[in-house]
């Protein structure tokens, strides 16, 4: 009998040592990288286009059946909303969301689960009406309301609180 002696490793213990690696690198890189703060970011700004959205769509359906700047209650998708000024009043655009999931929702403030302080958050300020102009809906976040120069510096304030 031959004793045959082993000069390297066998395709299984290769292929187990790059699986493991696999594994590894996969659950690692995003802490390294810093991915879960700039996802949650992402994940609050998305939700503040949603609210966005949702109080233009049930603008529209305000305007089509000619409500106006008194508070006006619409039945959409099974759900009263309030109008006030003919958008949504605070209390009422959680309702036209379709999904919170990852955020805690009180009234009118979306604050992103997992996040390292309490401001991270998303707030939708109410249409306002002065001198007979309605103002539309805002969205606050942080404590910054959102508007074309404002972006940069909401970046930068939630990279510190998310």
């Amino acid at each position: 009998m031959k004793n045959r002696i082993q000069a390297g490793f066998t395709m299984v213990e290769l292929i187990v040592v790059i699986v493991i690696l696999g594994i590894l690198a996969a659950v690692a890189l995003p802490k390294f990288m810093g991915l879960e703060k700039e996802a949650r970011i992402a994940a609050l700004k998305s939700m503040g286009g949603t609210l966005q959205s949702a109080a233009q769509m049930a603008h529209g359906v305000c305007m089509a059946q000619n409500c106006g700047t008194a508070a006006t209650i619409i039945t959409i998708n099974g759900a009263p909303v309030t109008f006030t000024n003919t958008y949504p009043n605070a209390a009422s655009i959680a309702s036209l969301v379709q999904s919170t999931e990852g955020f805690t929702v009180v009234g009118s403030t979306f604050t992103k689960t997992g996040a390292t302080a309490a401001t991270c958050r998303v707030i939708y300020n109410a249409a306002t009406l002065a001198a007979g102009v309605v103002t539309p809906p805002t969205l606050t976040y942080n404590a910054t309301v959102m508007s074309s120069g404002t972006e940069g510096a909401i970046n930068l304030n939630l990279r510190t609180v998310c």
